[in-house]
């Protein structure tokens, strides 16, 4: 029956074919249904928002403040409606970094990581805990800068009921989308957290493509924006498939039948160009607009002293506006890539499991050596990675000032990460395929 399928699959283009024949098997038909329904409800809830809001003040609101529009983005489109998952999954991933980070500075930790999948679980539910106190800080922050921009007209901000009621309700919003997420993870397909950030994205791009549409006398630079947007696109699935593979041999001696024999084998450990993936890219764009943001609450246009003096010289040079800005964008960028590569690298023992495993690279002694050769060549290819990375973070300030058109510009970490989810989404999708004799995607 499945060579059937196939055969009736092998004149359509790859891609179709191998979607018709997902569809045609019934449990992974299940788990896209699955998939797309957990999508609908976060949709669903996107839209529901929190009492007392003035949406004009808020739009304003996110044309004059790009640290809104950056959260905006982890939230999945929920913080321009400002609902009750205004929040999103962002105090989720900011656990999930802090605990990476922690993972070799705390014993514990680190012994948890190495305790397989009972010790997966507990850093997760240890993750699950640090976000509650952060989404709660965000919230607050949140609330605070938007009360300062004029959004809630009808209600007496401050440390009330009301206000409570708002941040419990947000948090109860992020802990959803976690579940809904971590449901889509065990049940569905792909990793859940970045489908919900992916699914927010591709909901706003109709209002973005329309309100470039809109726009008289831009059809030429539309068209501009489209060819760099491609040609980033290519570039962004170039380096995140990019590997430097590295051969392994492995061999151990075995009695057998009184002799002794040695058993041989060989494989390969891929080391990714781009291992930090969208990591550094979020820990730049944070630490860059914080400055700004806390100056914009000293900022005071009627007062001429030199703490407001002050205030307004920062904000003016982390203006995204403003060249300055991109370049200190840029250097973040690349350091933060090399210190979270170099981080995870060195949580993988890799070479202290190559040797448990009787392997080794060929040439290479095992043990310090081993370690001392990967780590030059994780440094080497992470140079790469860096400054792709650095690059494609200050790309759309340039596109922008080429075709004049800011509507339209999608912003580098959501095309990271729109690429990045779509990628591996149909690798889990291609794996499903495989193990059931179908062509992939990939193939």
């Amino acid at each position: 029956m499945t060579n059937n399928r196939s055969r009736n699959t092998s004149n359509m283009p790859k891609l179709v074919a191998s979607l018709l024949a997902a569809v045609q098997i019934p449990d992974l038909r299940n788990k896209i249904f699955f998939t797309i329904f957990m999508l609908i409800i976060f949709r669903f809830v996107a839209h529901v928002p929190v009492p007392g809001v003035d949406t004009q003040a808020l739009n304003q609101a996110f044309q004059q403040n790009a640290l809104l529009g950056f959260l905006d983005l982890f939230s999945g489109g929920a913080l321009k409606n400002l609902s009750i998952a205004a929040l999103g999954v962002y105090p989720y991933i900011t656990a999930s970094i802090v605990i990476q980070i922690l993972t070799p500075a705390i014993p514990q930790l680190k012994e948890m990581s190495q305790e397989g999948e009972f010790g997966r679980q507990k850093i997760n539910q240890i993750t699950h805990y640090i976000m509650i106190p952060i989404a709660l800080l965000q919230s607050w922050g949140q609330l605070t800068l938007l009360n300062q921009a004029g959004v809630f007209e009808t209600i007496d901000f401050g440390m009330n009921f009301i206000t409570l009621t708002i941040m419990v309700s947000m948090v109860a919003g992020t802990v959803f989308l976690v579940w809904i997420g971590e449901l889509i993870s065990e049940r569905g397909l792909g990793n859940g957290v970045s489908l919900i950030i992916f699914g927010g994205i591709v909901a706003n791009l109709p209002n973005m493509l329309g309100q470039g549409l809109y726009m008289q006398n831009a059809m030429g630079s539309i068209i501009v924006l489209i060819i760099f947007t491609a040609i980033i696109i290519f570039t962004i699935v170039l380096f995140s498939e990019a590997q430097r593979r590295i051969p392994i041999q492995y061999g151990k001696t075995v009695m057998r039948g009184g002799q002794v024999q040695r058993q041989t084998g060989s494989s390969i450990l891929p080391i990714k160009v781009n291992s930090a993936g969208m990591i550094p890219l979020i820990f730049a764009f944070s630490i860059v607009i914080l400055p700004a943001t806390i100056a914009g609450f000293f900022v005071n246009p009627l007062s001429d002293n030199f703490g407001s003096n002050l205030a307004k010289s920062i904000s003016g040079f982390f203006d995204p506006t403003n060249l300055p800005y991109w370049i200190f964008v840029f250097i973040l960028v690349v350091i933060f890539t090399f210190f979270y590569t170099l981080v995870t690298f060195q949580q993988q023992n890799l070479s202290e499991n190559l040797q448990k495993q009787s392997g080794f690279i060929p040439g290479i002694r095992p043990g310090l050596p081993t370690q001392e050769y990967l780590n030059k060549i994780i440094i080497r290819i992470t140079w790469a990675g860096a400054l792709f990375l650095g690059a494609i973070a200050i790309v759309p300030f340039f596109i922008t000032g080429l075709t004049g058109i800011k509507s339209l510009t999608l912003s580098s970490t959501s095309l990271l990460i729109m690429v990045g989810v779509a990628l591996d989404t149909m690798r889990q999708l291609e794996s499903q395929l495989l193990m059931r004799n179908y062509q992939g995607f990939m193939d």
